[in-house]
């Protein structure tokens, strides 16, 4: 489907819950959040009904997300389901990969598609603090066991957070010998993240030029539809990348809506706008009326965010892991 601003509209976010194992400051206070009751969550048959409604209107490409969407039982059912859902070429999974390594073999055989690990550090006491879980040996073996397995596209999401400047270069490094991208992704003023210091693309390029030479434009990886952009060092197996929506915004480009784990239909992350597709689920709605909700939500797509301008009424107000991370 095309927009009103002539987008292409190919990619799904689909959080699958709004639980997480981990309580990172960007995303979560301390003492955690109220967790939307079982009951007002989507069920994976519902997910399915909507994402095979989505593809009728074009989208193509499903990321899972939280939450933490491994903390959801039978999460390789739901991946079995979407792979064989017409119109749907790719399902990938965003975790923080502490329950990867356990769960890997069934998702491989449910035909996911790609991993992206989200990890800010490789230092132990780092990772507690920002995570507030005392679990870095976890989540480096649930990367080790993604990048041993054949056929899988695996990539590493970082946030630099002004505290982590000493670990870009070391995270970046993981894609010396190995293919793998490494991602740095701009903080963006979104529930606790415009609290938070941030770096720019700008100021993380720099680093990493003065540790490895000058970067050198390239191709994305084949998977993907996002809106990274990537470069590649001498000497480099894998490539380093940026999603910097504050710095280089992309939303000309845009071609992503998000349906949270209750089922909202979300437009651009920035603003609350959108279509409460489980409310219309609950109220026996037809596929026709879900369609014909989903068009128009989608037809009114915002323009843009305005990360740089202030507040506005319709700004988002929920935390990342509400929203989908």
């Amino acid at each position: 489907m095309v927009d009103a601003r002539g987008r292409e509209i190919r990619y799904l976010r689909l959080s699958v819950t709004d639980r997480c194992n981990l309580r990172c400051r960007y995303c979560m206070p301390a003492q955690g959040v109220e967790w939307v009751p079982h009951s007002a969550l989507l069920r994976y048959e519902e997910m399915v009904r909507l994402t095979a409604l989505l593809a009728r209107l074009g989208v193509d490409t499903v990321r899972l997300t939280g939450g933490e969407p491994l903390v959801r039982r039978d999460l390789d059912r739901l991946v079995g389901a979407l792979k064989t859902t017409r119109g749907i070429r790719s399902v990938t999974l965003t975790t923080n990969a502490l329950l990867l390594e356990r769960q890997l073999p069934a998702l491989l055989r449910a035909g996911l598609d790609g991993v992206n690990v989200s990890l800010d550090t490789l230092d132990r006491a780092q990772y507690a603090a920002i995570t507030r879980f005392d679990a870095l040996e976890q989540a480096l073996s649930g990367l080790e066991a993604a990048l041993a397995a054949p056929g899988l596209t695996v990539k590493l999401n970082c946030v630099p957070l002004g505290e982590n400047d000493d670990q870009l270069v070391p995270l970046a490094a993981l894609a010396r010998d190995r293919e793998l991208s490494v991602r740095f992704i701009e903080l963006m003023p979104i529930g606790l993240g415009g609290e938070l210091p941030r770096r720019t693309q700008a100021q993380v390029l720099a680093r990493l030029e003065a540790a490895f030479g000058p970067a050198v434009p390239c191709p994305a990886p084949a998977l993907g539809a996002g809106p990274g952009r990537y470069v590649k060092f001498a000497g480099f197996t894998g490539r380093v990348g940026f999603i910097s929506a504050v710095s280089h915004a992309f939303c000309d480009r845009c071609n992503r809506v998000r349906l949270t784990a209750g089922g909202y239909l979300k437009t651009c992350l920035q603003y609350r706008t959108g279509v409460d597709l489980k409310a219309l689920l609950d109220a026996g709605a037809s596929d026709g009326v879900l369609l014909a909700a989903m068009e128009e939500a989608i037809a009114a797509k915002p323009a843009a965010h305005h990360f740089s301008q202030g507040a506005q009424p319709q700004d988002e107000g929920a935390n990342m892991n509400e929203i989908g991370g």
